[in-house]
């Protein structure tokens, strides 16, 4: 064989070889497998609101403390294969999107809890996560970690509760008199609650489920009454049930981060004749 035969055998083998490389990386890419939306299935959602009135409680000649009944929301999903190197978190995130809580004492003015950024229109969502395990509303029963390689799909169930269980002063919040004088505490509070799944490096997120829901309270004090028979529901007794969208509702970025709404908040102490006072400030 001539030395230009020889060459051109030694090219054509070349030729091929790196053609054989180049679709051998062009197949890996293609192959290489990827969480889409469409490959996940979330199965037997549920979400209510217990079937029972507000628990009122007048226990401390302090405070009026009430129990709310619990919402609830629980899911199935089943997760495609994770790929090697990714980490996927699936689970239940939540924020409020409107407030109102007022406690007033008769004519002398109310105090309220607000939320400065969402009563001002400056935000549309503030974060109700646990404070700790942000965006995710906690880490137990909340949410569910899968770490890749996984070779198989993933079945995981994901829950949540939540419920409202706060006190408040008999007597007015600024004065040094323990003289009861509450005579009303309105509460209307609407959350939404995503399912998610989540990478936890890109944080590329895919919302599965939106639920919406709402907790409202009345209740009418009689400060003249004797402790143990001062307060009582008014209004509705029973909760209107959540709505689970047909639609998925986009997170609002203040969903997701600090601050949480507990750490938001402020007490507001708003006389009827005078100034507002800040009773106690967001921390």
């Amino acid at each position: 064989m001539s030395i230009l035969s020889r060459f051109h055998l030694l090219s054509l083998v070349l030729l091929v070889l790196l053609f054989t490389c180049a679709m051998g990386c062009i197949q890996s890419i293609a192959c290489k497998p990827r969480i889409r939306r469409e490959n996940i299935v979330v199965y037997e959602v549920s979400a209510s609101i217990d079937q029972c009135p507000t628990i009122i409680e007048e226990n401390s000649p302090i405070v009026l403390r009430y129990k709310t009944p619990y919402f609830r929301a629980s899911a199935g999903v089943v997760m495609p294969p994770v790929p090697r190197n990714e980490t996927w978190v699936v689970g239940w995130i939540q924020a409020c999107t409107q407030m109102e809580f007022y406690n007033t004492y008769g004519d002398i003015g109310m105090s309220s809890w607000e939320l400065p950024e969402l009563r001002e229109g400056r935000v549309k969502a503030i974060s109700d996560s646990d404070g700790v395990s942000y965006p995710w509303y906690g880490n137990t029963t909340e949410t569910v970690t899968l770490t890749g390689p996984t070779s198989k799909p993933s079945r995981l169930t994901v829950s949540m509760n939540d419920n409202f269980y706060p006190s408040v002063t008999w007597a007015v919040p600024i004065s040094n008199s323990n003289t009861p004088m509450l005579t009303h505490i309105t509460r209307d509070q609407s959350f939404i609650t995503w399912l998610v799944a989540m990478n936890s490096v890109s944080k590329e997120r895919i919302v599965l489920q939106t639920v919406q829901w709402r907790m409202r309270v009345d209740i009418a004090v009689d400060p003249d009454m004797p402790l143990g028979s001062r307060a009582s529901l008014v209004g509705r007794p029973y909760q209107e049930q959540p709505h689970i969208l047909n639609y998925q509702e986009p997170i609002p970025p203040n969903a997701l981060g600090r601050p949480n709404a507990n750490d938001a908040q402020v007490l507001m102490w708003r006389p009827r004749r005078g100034a507002s006072l800040v009773v106690i400030p967001p921390k």
